[in-house]
């Protein structure tokens, strides 16, 4: 008699397989245009940009504004993962986030790209920054 597969017999372990690499900065003393800091319309659009640039893929996107005066926080869903940004224009302070998996492709050069773009834009003077290599 044969024995039926489990979950645990059919499903592969993603292992490195599925890496990614998660970039992250704190980005301070931000000098650069007010439109990035407070407009979500314009962060948005901008960001999208970035993220064709880079020749990586937006899925959908959702950024809101915190009113006259206030930030932005916002997210462009990718096919290969996310990018994150929130600001606050009172403080100069941004924080980004650019996360891509490797699936089928290593997309490690467009997310550094991307992340790269993005936080130039910003011009931060004091910017602290992270790697992080997933899975």
């Amino acid at each position: 008699m044969q024995s039926v597969p489990t979950a645990a017999d059919t499903l592969r372990p993603l292992g490195r397989q599925a890496s990614g690499l998660h970039l992250i900065g704190d980005l301070y003393g931000c000098l650069c245009d007010s439109q990035l800091m407070r407009d979500a319309q314009h962060l948005e659009q901008f960001c999208k940009e970035r993220v064709a640039a880079a020749g990586l893929t937006a899925v959908g996107a959702l950024f809101h504004s915190f009113g006259e005066g206030g930030g932005v926080t916002g997210v462009v869903v990718l096919a290969e993962s996310h990018l994150s940004i929130h600001t606050w224009p009172e403080a100069g302070y941004v924080t980004l986030d650019v996360y891509v998996c490797n699936y089928s492709a290593n997309n490690r050069p467009k997310a550094q790209q991307l992340f790269d773009d993005i936080q130039a834009a910003f011009n931060p003077a004091d910017p602290h920054l992270h790697r992080v290599e997933r899975a």
